[in-house]
């Protein structure tokens, strides 16, 4: 009796043990689901617990997100850094401070982490669509335009939502936009091969100078032809005339463009632009998570370009298409 004893109570325990382990694990899953809106795995499920994680990236089976399918305008945390582990710690704290998007220059990331399996530690550390660029200012080491497209293919390649083709790709030309029909058709190319790697484009130029809205308006229906999904443009703003144009061009770049825009400013009167733009019509904004000696200060913070957004109660397309 008294080992039938000791194998009912062993037995028991292994139950109790057992059940309480689910019930630990369903506790745990349920503040996910509520916080993600997704349902988890179950134990009784055949999946290995340790792969278990917060949100879909942890199993394997996260679709790919896009700066195209959420609400306009879209904050999107703008970060550089020289490692992986900066880079996950700046889109955390993105996400935390409430963007919906990230965007990666990687100009100061280390020749050793520009490569697919790092990207994927980074774009697989919040559930956020990733953005990168890679213009002509490699911290580094000597880089070509095909030596930094191969490291933004690989950021494709790794899940990456969106590329970044500058407008003079492969013919460095004023006001960065080449109208040269060589590199015109190599950029295209280039399109498709990132598109065929699961990745949106946006095409850009980053004038460094004034444009008319004329100009700007002529400049991004040449980029539009390329094909990109986006197409974006900086100039810069110094008086308060242009500050008014410029926001004229936003407006006018609503009813001028087929595509989603990013219209941008710098310059001694670009701040108010910033924060008026993205209600005007540009797609998607940039803002930082904070401020840093390295990277400059020209941004506005995430949190302060949210709290606009998100008091202004105004939005130019629900006006113009009738909507309260």
């Amino acid at each position: 009796m008294k080992n039938n004893g000791d194998k009912t109570s062993n037995s028991a325990r292994r139950d109790f043990i057992r059940n309480s382990v689910a019930v630990s694990a369903g506790a745990l899953m349920l503040p996910l689901q509520m916080l993600y809106g997704k349902e988890f795995p179950r134990l009784g499920d055949n999946l290995n617990i340790e792969k278990v994680g917060v949100g879909s990236l942890a199993l394997g089976i996260k679709d790919r997100p896009s700066f195209l399918n959420k609400p306009y305008p879209i904050i999107t945390g703008i970060i550089a850094g020289q490692t992986p582990q900066e880079l996950i710690a700046a889109a955390k704290n993105s996400e935390s401070d409430g963007a919906k998007g990230i965007t990666i220059d990687l100009f100061d990331l280390k020749p050793e982490f520009r490569n697919s399996e790092s990207f994927k530690g980074i774009i697989n550390s919040v559930d956020l669509p990733f953005m990168f660029y890679f213009y002509r200012k490699d911290k580094w080491k000597e880089s070509s335009d095909d030596d930094r497209q191969e490291v933004l293919l690989a950021a494709a390649d790794a899940g990456a939502s969106m590329i970044d083709v500058m407008g003079d790709l492969y013919d460095p030309s004023p006001m960065e936009i080449t109208y040269d029909k060589n590199a015109i058709d190599k950029q295209k190319r280039l399109i498709d091969k990132i598109r065929s790697k699961g990745a949106d484009v946006v095409i850009s130029s980053h004038t460094g100078s004034y444009l008319s809205t004329e100009d700007v308006i002529k400049h991004m229906l040449e980029l539009e032809k390329r094909g990109s999904e986006v197409v974006k443009i900086v100039t810069a703003i110094n008086t308060k005339e242009q500050l008014s144009e410029a926001l004229q061009t936003t407006i006018a770049l609503t009813h001028e463009l087929k595509t989603p825009f990013i219209h941008l400013c710098g310059g001694k009167y670009s701040r108010p632009h910033r924060f008026m733009c993205p209600v005007l019509g540009t797609s998607i904004m940039f803002a930082v998570p904070y401020y840093s000696d390295h990277y400059g200060f020209g941004q506005p913070t995430i949190k302060s370009m949210k709290a606009v957004l998100d008091n202004i109660h105004w939005y130019i397309n629900e006006t113009e298409e009738g909507k309260d």
